[in-house]
């Protein structure tokens, strides 16, 4: 049993495999082949977006990969920019459309904000609106589950007050050097399961030297201690990388972290994203 078998459960009772391949960055024309290769290692989550742009090949590599379809965790994002129902509900078909598949196993809102004015003004009917045309999609078998992306507490506030659906999902920056303590609390009071993107602070992570030598001290790489990490605070993990090598390294986490240890990472602060550091999740905002 690795940690590829292994799945949590979303409060529909969805399985949702605990490690996933992120495709971030990964062209639409090589999407195909990285997904492939993920499945064939044994991922079983694959995670994408419109934003992305590579809705497209992900579909590809699902609809040929080695395995059925209904063995395949499917995640893809509304873009952040869409605050309004009938652009929504257009923007899931296009997605279903692009992806080439009959159903999405998880849609998120991608951003509370359109990334041009992330963290800024208020876009709370717009969200509202977009939830409306997730939830109706839902009920109508497109999507699996639903859920929001990059939501603070206040953001999720909102969506809950006019909600038939608690989102099930929401995918935020989660790794060592940036652990929302009180929000992850939040999201387990509604059981909300988080997901955490860039588990290895896209890569900014591997020159702390305080993290290097922990893992050193397990006898494992700084991005399968960073992955772990996430794991055991109880999130799904979604390292990106379209490296075969990689997607193998990063599935070898299992061993535990101590307590201390844990604490110890959690307590990081202060990650320099460098070059990364213009894209607005990276921002500080």
């Amino acid at each position: 049993m690795t940690i590829l078998n292994e799945t949590y459960k979303l409060s529909n009772g969805v399985e949702i495999p605990k490690l996933g391949l992120g495709t971030w960055f990964i062209d639409d024309d090589k999407a195909a082949e990285a997904v492939r290769a993920a499945v064939e290692i044994g991922y079983r989550n694959i995670d994408t977006a419109q934003a992305y742009g590579n809705e497209r090949g992900v579909g590809e590599g699902v609809r040929t990969a080695t395995v059925p379809r209904d063995e395949l965790f499917v995640s893809t994002k509304l873009a952040a920019e869409i605050k309004d129902y009938a652009q929504a509900v257009e923007a899931i078909d296009e997605s279903l459309k692009k992806l080439g598949l009959e159903y999405i196993d998880l849609m998120l809102i991608h951003s509370p904000q359109p990334w041009d004015d992330f963290r800024g003004g208020d876009y709370a009917d717009g969200n509202r609106e977009a939830w409306r045309a997730l939830e109706e999609a839902h009920k109508a078998g497109k999507i699996r589950s639903i859920g929001v992306s990059n939501f603070q507490q206040q953001d999720l506030e909102n969506i809950l007050r006019g909600a038939t659906v608690v989102p099930h999902v929401n995918q935020l920056l989660v790794h060592a050097g940036n652990t929302p303590s009180e929000l992850l609390e939040y999201c387990e009071s509604k059981q909300i399961l988080v997901e955490a993107y860039s588990p290895i602070a896209h890569g900014a992570i591997l020159r702390n030297a305080e993290v290097e030598a922990m893992a050193e001290k397990y006898g494992v790489s700084v991005p399968q201690l960073c992955i772990r990490y996430t794991l055991q605070l109880g999130t799904v993990s979604l390292p990106k990388t379209a490296n075969p090598a990689h997607m193998r390294s990063n599935a070898e986490v299992d061993f535990e972290i101590s307590g201390d240890d844990m604490d110890a990472l959690r307590g990081l602060r202060n990650v320099d994203y460098g070059e990364h550091s213009a894209f607005p999740v990276y921002s500080g905002k």
